[in-house]
């Protein structure tokens, strides 16, 4: 395990924050550019991925990955995941197999350059704590799952302040059940040590993925779904190695 000792955490935030201004900048701009150039989907999630892997590499952190072998990287994948920290994302948009988009808040996408790569690439934004808007979400994920690519969630809504998975909230397993596309349960462990959530500083360290086997919603169906909910969450408690609040 790496330190993470006071002058630790001050090297990694310092040397994070020079690759994250001009890192993110120029992948933005890439984005705007040829996003739009077919196959989008393949485009947006390499420009993502090397993004990621960059801002890792500048911030001293290691992902160990751990894929079961029933995931297709072929496949268009509801994937969900716990959520402890900024860094889940982070490690996820370098590692997720195959094409991908993920759902963010709508104030990301008014951010000047930053959103316009986001709206360019695809990718989704949801109104949080406005329910109305839902439904579009869900037909907006149901037309990316359609053209063979995967949509992350994070469907506890919010980071987990003590490391354990939360209640889950029901919107991507309806995405799921709508689309009939399989759900990718992840655990992430280590992303709380990294960043922890209300922390701006950053230490160096080692944040560890498990994609579990792919699970077919259709065997729950609609009026299953609270089964569903329930087994997803255990599953990817148990991947992660963490506890259920």
């Amino acid at each position: 395990r790496r330190s993470h000792g006071p002058l630790a955490r001050a090297l990694a935030t310092t040397t994070s924050i020079l690759y994250l201004l001009p890192g993110t900048l120029a992948m933005a701009l890439l984005t705007c550019l040829f996003a739009w150039i077919p196959p989008r989907g393949k485009t947006t999630s390499f420009l993502a991925r090397h993004w990621a892997l960059g801002l890792l590499g500048a911030s001293g952190v290691r992902v160990e990955l751990e894929i079961d072998p029933a995931v297709d990287p072929r496949q268009g994948y509801v994937v969900m995941a716990n959520h402890q920290s900024n860094f889940d994302v982070v490690a996820m948009l370098a590692t997720l197999p195959g094409t991908f988009r993920f759902v963010a808040k709508r104030s990301l996408f008014l951010i000047p350059i930053f959103g316009w790569a986001l709206w360019a690439g695809g990718f989704i934004p949801v109104h949080r704590g406005d329910r109305s808007k839902a439904r579009e979400v869900w037909k907006a994920a149901g037309r990316v799952i359609a053209g063979g690519h995967s949509v992350l969630f994070y469907p506890e809504g919010t980071r987990s302040r003590d490391g354990r998975v939360h209640a889950f909230e029901r919107g991507a397993f309806l995405v799921a059940l709508k689309t009939g596309a399989p759900i990718l349960p992840v655990g992430i462990a280590g992303a709380l040590e990294v960043m922890p959530r209300g922390h701006l500083s950053i230490a160096p360290g080692t944040i560890r993925l498990r994609f579990g086997a792919p699970i077919d919603p259709r065997a729950y169906g609609v009026r299953g779904i609270g089964d569903l909910v329930g087994h997803v969450r255990r599953t990817i408690g148990e991947l992660a190695g963490a506890e259920l609040a």
